[in-house]
């Protein structure tokens, strides 16, 4: 697998079990190799107008570009934000051993 077809796919979310749900559910699924959770951290963001202040978790998961679709869907139908953070950064450069794990994970 060749680094540009390998995504990290961000999203936040407003708990530690939402967080844990939706990595256990990707990985569980095939559609990420591995899902990393981060927090809690502090998001400040305008929503509807008013600028609001929340705690929330970050899950970072390492996919595949072509399994991204599906991924999308998932965290879409998982999530419990009416418009969740869906963020895919292309992996410009990787190791072999890495990267090849990633793809066999995600197949």
């Amino acid at each position: 697998m060749t680094p540009p077809e390998c995504l990290t796919v961000l999203t936040t979310t407003d708990s530690r079990a939402e967080a844990d749900a939706l990595a256990r559910g990707a990985v569980e699924a095939r559609l990420a190799a591995c899902a990393q959770i981060t927090g809690p951290m502090t998001s400040v963001y305008r929503w509807q107008g008013a600028v609001e202040t929340a705690e929330e978790w970050r899950v970072q998961f390492k996919t595949a570009a072509a399994r991204y679709p599906d991924l999308e869907r998932h965290l879409l139908a998982a999530h419990p934000y009416d418009t969740p953070e869906i963020i895919a950064t292309p992996v410009a450069r990787g190791s072999a051993d890495y990267l090849a794990w990633l793809a066999a994970e995600t197949a």
